[in-house]
């Protein structure tokens, strides 16, 4: 088991009955999962802020959620935090999210896989992950697909879990080490520690593969 830079409170300890709730609904449902937020536990403002933002902005909110989960997977694979990336929501997938369609996404322009709207989003989160310019042209695109309210929605989800992820890719955290045994919201072949290695081990697993933004700029 790999050491985590910062401790895991061990939900065994917890006193507070709404935050053991939560621990045992991110072990059920997963994103998050009971790891990442062991390690927000060591401040109960931060932990409450991060589930109540996830519950409020991702799994609720305005706009639609199989395109907040893409943006999502969007961004673990641009800044590689494999403990995001190997999570799936369970919501999108009940929804009709497949596997494939997470195969695509850093060059989700060229792919037949998404239509217009999904990559008028994932275009919003390549701008943000990558710093890349934006123009009258890029603004017209989302305005074209996106109420104001979605966009602003939209583009906090993005900001937040960019930020998150930039954060828990240097935390050394894997799954099933806190509330092990569950598999809620994790990717096919990552279900259990075994299967987790076994799959990282793969040539082809998609950390391995140096991620590029599709363009230079934003259109």
């Amino acid at each position: 088991m790999t050491k985590p830079r910062i401790s895991y409170v061990d939900p065994a300890t917890v006193k507070d009955p709404a935050m053991l709730a939560e621990f045992e609904r991110c072990a059920r449902e997963g994103t998050p999962r009971p790891e990442s937020q062991a390690v927000r536990a060591h401040v109960p403002a931060t932990f409450w802020s991060f589930a109540n933002t996830w519950r409020d902005v991702f799994h609720r909110g305005v706009a639609d959620h199989n395109i907040k989960e893409l943006c999502r997977i969007y961004v673990s694979r641009s800044v590689l935090c494999e403990f995001c990336g190997n999570q799936r929501s369970m919501k999108a997938a009940k929804a009709g999210i497949i596997e494939d369609d997470y195969r695509d996404l850093i060059n989700f322009e060229s792919s037949t896989r998404y239509n217009d709207k999904q990559k008028a989003a994932l275009a919003y989160a390549e701008a943000i992950t990558w710093d890349l310019p934006t123009d009258d042209n890029f603004w017209a695109r989302l305005h074209k697909h996106f109420s104001e309210p979605e966009l602003v929605e939209i583009g906090y989800f993005i900001a937040i879990t960019m930020g998150q992820q930039r954060w828990l890719r240097t935390l050394n955290i894997e799954h099933h080490q806190i509330l092990a045994g569950t598999d809620g919201s994790m990717a096919p072949g990552f279900e259990t520690e075994e299967a987790l290695r076994h799959s990282k081990m793969a040539t082809d697993y998609w950390a391995k593969i140096e991620p590029k933004p599709s363009s230079q700029a934003a259109e």
